[in-house]
């Protein structure tokens, strides 16, 4: 999942800076409701999702854990065809393909990414960036039990990739809640070292690196901070 990347990277080498500006609309308008759903979320992590985590990450070495990455990333390039389609974008859904081509066949599967020292760079894409493309607001923050912090077209974004992704369109229900789950654990076992640099409120700060981090992906990895200056048009697109 691309955005627990940016995400990483965001709390480990830049401050989190408000997205709350005086002048910006309020994006957590449901802030009371969404607090009482992150303290849920807070328990279930402490008590199961963390504590899986950390034994995943002590049994597992780096490679495997870089092979299960890889894995779920190449699984997900499906949806990043249909979603470069989608926007239009006919370059982005031949490198996507490409990519799934190539790692599955030569890259078993693709636990080995060989795409990428060919020179097919990934294109990650979801129906969230689509929609913002379309032109789709992002909507207020939301915290969604379990599934954890969200825009509202983010949120609508995820739950439309995860039905039209591979392991939702195969018969075998049981392989894919099992991927499901490999996949939320590794994703969570990714987010271990950031644990420790979470400061202050937990809350606003989770709220903030999350919407930061989705702004820095829809924006093709330009990271947005304090001390970074708008385009000359000032028309970035939004999260």
């Amino acid at each position: 999942m691309p955005l627990s990347r940016y995400l990483l990277a965001i709390v480990l080498l830049f401050p989190v800076t408000p997205v709350l500006a005086a002048e910006e609309e309020n994006i957590d308008p449901w802030e009371s409701t969404n607090r009482k759903i992150f303290a849920f979320n807070e328990t279930l992590d402490r008590y199961i999702l963390r504590p899986v985590a950390k034994g995943y990450d002590f049994v597992m070495p780096d490679a495997a854990q870089r092979g299960v990455g890889n894995f779920i990333s190449n699984i997900y390039e499906f949806n990043s065809v249909l979603n470069s389609l989608l926007q239009g974008r006919l370059e982005g859904a031949a490198q996507s393909g490409g990519r799934l081509l190539v790692n599955t066949t030569l890259g078993i599967l693709g636990f080995f990414d060989v795409a990428t020292p060919m020179g097919i760079e990934p294109n990650v894409s979801d129906f969230g960036q689509t929609l913002a493309v379309w032109g789709v607001e992002p909507g207020p923050f939301v915290m969604l039990p379990v599934f954890g912090p969200r825009t509202v077209r983010s949120g609508v974004g995820y739950f439309v990739d995860t039905y039209t992704s591979i392991p939702a369109l195969i018969e075998d229900r049981e392989a894919a809640w099992v991927f499901w789950t490999v996949e939320v654990v590794d994703y969570r076992a990714g987010l271990l070292d950031a644990d420790d640099l979470i400061t202050g409120d937990r809350y606003i700060f989770i709220r903030d690196a999350y919407l930061q981090a989705r702004r820095t992906y829809i924006n093709g990895g330009v990271v947005e901070d304090s001390f970074s200056d708008f385009d000359e048009e000032g028309d970035w697109e939004e999260f």
